[in-house]
């Protein structure tokens, strides 16, 4: 069986059966010859009437009655919608149920073409709104307009028929459970790579709606990728990062010369495992992961180190014989131009750079930034977040944030944060009067209003007479919290005695510290849904006034446990 029918399809008939399986599904199935030449004189004189309504008509491979159409690039003569109805009319020259469907990738919208009844018209409205012509014209739900953007939305609750990919996949795939495109495409490519290879990978992208076939006066890429192979097989990483800078130097050059820049890089390991009875099996264990850009590059310099960082986390579960390093995406080649006379811009190409060569200085996780978090508790109050990209220049001289990452996807490295807080060294005491600039400081929202107050005694205002009785007075502007990293165990002794009483002395790190003044104390309790917590904070001054300490009591610990929180500057 070369090509099925649809009602032929609805009676479980598939391309690819023998005639007599295809019988004993349908007794009264009727069977034709084919003839190629007569099949590829009828596809040549659609195709011909086709581009009519496109110029761009490209007859699908190995389906027969398929064609690809490109839909952009219409809006003047009446959109989507009415290239639809145009394209219904010819086709239906030659059948009566002819059907179209408009998508942004092919196999959506050879999906679409397959979508009857209800669905079908509440997505031709949805287009219709969106494009400004509805296609609700047509009869008998024959044309199916998917909204841009919504192609895996819309395959998700396409059964696996609808999915182009290999006959004993899709039996596995049911065996397993999964029916659906939507519930193929939310396993792990990982593990889909590990279980199926190449062939199931390329299933899953197109359960995706990620589909790279195009009509064919639409460009495409030239295929980029070099490969080579490791004799004997290598263990280490080492060996596969210098293949990695050779790679890069060619792929960078052919890129250059048709002014094209990187935006994917596809890095894919084949493993030496040994799987299979056969000496030489004919199917290689591969792992592929991908370095998404916030911006398309065209330099070997931060390409390299991107590769290099995703190498670096990359944990090989068996040696590697071979490495293929691909551009999956591009985009065209921009330069970007500064003004002479703004003292205001950098080249963001530079600022990568410069990144690059300090994550591979210090790490990966070298370059970072403070950022906010939505909590209550203090010490946990604000994050380390790892920088992926630079800020990226506007033509008005202004700075954003670089989100160009959204456009190909999140980056490949996963953020990782960190406490903002951090420790002073094992023999330092905290003074005020000993600058620190080991760290940034960050203003850190917080409930607690952990501010040191001034002496009563100590203040005079500017008239130079006391005031009558003030309790407190604050400072205009409070003094940095340096947090320890994680808070620190001290031995607390309180005021007759009592567990809640106010501190007298605190012995930390071998130092004892008679308390002059202490406030408090100020209960902070929350994280009921998680590992809730429950303190009473005081502030604590010595009696020569140079040293100013948080502490805590733990409510929630049995027994009197008291931690050092931090100190002023």
């Amino acid at each position: 069986m070369r090509a099925a029918t649809a009602a032929a399809g609805d009676a479980r008939i598939r391309a690819g059966m023998t005639i007599a399986e295809a019988r004993s599904r349908c007794a009264s199935l009727r069977v034709a010859h084919w003839d190629e030449e007569t099949i590829a004189r009828a596809v040549t004189r659609a195709s011909a009437a086709f581009v009519q309504a496109s110029p761009q008509v490209t007859p699908a491979a190995g389906a027969p009655g398929t064609w690809w159409i490109g839909a952009s690039g219409l809006d003047a003569l009446g959109g989507e919608a009415a290239l639809a109805r145009r394209l219904l009319a010819i086709a239906r020259r030659w059948h009566p149920g002819a059907r179209v469907g408009i998508a942004d990738s092919c196999v959506a919208a050879r999906a679409a073409t397959w979508a009857t009844g209800h669905p079908a018209r509440e997505l031709r409205r949805a287009a219709g709104t969106h494009a400004g012509t509805h296609a609700g014209d047509a009869p008998d739900d024959a044309i199916v307009i998917v909204p841009p953007g919504g192609c895996a939305r819309y395959l998700a609750s396409a059964p696996l028929g609808l999915v182009p990919m290999d006959e004993e996949l899709r039996e596995t795939l049911q065996a397993l459970g999964v029916r659906t495109a939507g519930a193929f495409a939310t396993l792990a490519t990982e593990d889909v790579e590990r279980r199926w290879g190449a062939n199931g990978v390329a299933a899953w992208h197109l359960a995706r709606g990620e589909d790279p076939r195009r009509p064919v006066l639409a460009r495409l890429d030239a295929p980029r990728a070099v490969t080579a192979e490791l004799s004997p097989s290598v263990p280490t990483m080492e060996p596969i990062l210098f293949l990695v800078r050779a790679a890069l130097d060619r792929l960078v050059q052919d890129l250059v010369r048709d002014g094209r820049a990187a935006a994917v890089v596809a890095i894919t390991l084949s493993l030496d495992d040994a799987r299979g009875a056969l000496p030489a099996p004919t199917h290689t264990h591969t792992v592929t992961r991908e370095v998404r850009l916030p911006r398309p590059l065209a330099r070997v310099a931060p390409l390299l180190e991107r590769c290099r960082a995703l190498l670096e986390e990359w944990t090989l579960q068996a040696p590697v014989c071979a490495v293929a390093v691909a551009v999956t995406a591009t985009a065209p080649l921009q330069g970007a131009q500064g003004e002479l006379l703004d003292p205001a811009w950098r080249d963001p190409a530079a600022a990568d750079a410069a990144f690059a060569r300090l994550r591979s200085a210090l790490g990966t996780g070298a370059i970072v930034r403070p950022v906010l978090r939505d909590t209550h508790r203090p010490d946990r109050a604000g994050a380390w977040e790892r920088v992926e990209e630079v800020a990226s220049a506007q033509p008005d001289g202004k700075r954003e944030s670089g989100d160009g990452g959204a456009a190909w996807g999140a980056a490949s490295a996963t953020k990782q944060q960190e406490t903002t807080s951090t420790s002073p060294s094992r023999t330092d005491v905290p003074r005020t009067d000993v600058p620190r600039t080991d760290v940034p400081r960050t203003d850190v929202p917080r409930e607690l209003s952990l501010v040191r107050e001034r002496s009563p005694a100590a203040y005079r205002p500017p008239g130079g007479e006391r005031p009558a009785a003030p309790s407190s007075i604050s400072l205009p502007h409070p003094p940095a919290l340096r947090q320890l990293d994680p808070p620190e165990r001290a031995e607390v002794r309180t005021a007759d005695g009592i567990a809640d009483g106010p501190p007298r002395a605190i012995r930390w790190r071998q130092q004892v510290i008679k308390v002059g003044r202490a406030i408090g104390p100020e209960r902070l309790t929350g994280d009921w849904w998680d590992a809730g917590y429950a303190r009473d904070y005081w502030r604590c001054e010595d009696t020569t006034g140079t040293t100013h300490l948080v502490l805590y009591r733990d409510c929630t610990a049995s027994g009197n446990a008291w931690y050092i929180h931090g100190w002023y500057d």
